[in-house]
């Protein structure tokens, strides 16, 4: 079977559309963050069915809780497994430059969310790295190191001099 466009978000679906899945069984694919980006991929469910994916040019980026395919009793959907991040909230706006300008300097990617968020206050993530460990334990920023489903995958920066 050849997916060729996302038919939803489990986590997204409108009432109407909810209550018609509630009965499926979810058959998961499940991906590191890594993958998520790929519009072409070969990947196989959590009940060895083997599934190519071929999404248009311009498509978003998979999702946790993507829905791929929906039969009579089943539903594949996307499952993200967790990334090893470090979740670093700054006390001051000017603790958030400095390390925001620093992690700017390694080229590594961020993502940022607000008190409302499932962190429940204001914090930068990213992914794991020893060096950037070393570098808050350093200068005392406040930090945890979690494994999370990220929202958004994070991307390998491009950068020339």
């Amino acid at each position: 079977m050849i997916i060729e466009k996302v038919l939803g978000n489990v986590n997204e679906l409108p009432a109407s559309a909810a209550e018609a899945y509630a009965g499926l069984h979810q058959e998961k694919v499940v991906l590191p963050s890594t993958e998520l980006v790929k519009r072409i991929q070969r990947v196989r469910t959590d009940h060895g069915k083997e599934l190519g994916i071929r999404l248009p040019a311009g498509s978003g980026d998979l999702r946790d809780g993507d829905i791929l395919h929906v039969a009579e009793s089943n539903m594949i959907v996307v499952s993200v497994l967790p990334t090893d991040v470090l979740v670093i909230a700054p006390r001051t706006i000017s603790e958030m430059g400095v390390v925001a300008h620093s992690l700017g300097n390694r080229h590594l990617q961020a993502q940022f969310f607000d008190s409302g968020s499932e962190y429940g206050a204001e914090v930068m993530v990213c992914q794991f790295d020893h060096t950037v460990e070393d570098y808050l334990k350093h200068v005392g920023v406040p930090y945890a190191r979690q494994d999370r489903v990220m929202p958004v995958p994070f991307r390998h920066a491009e950068h020339s001099h």
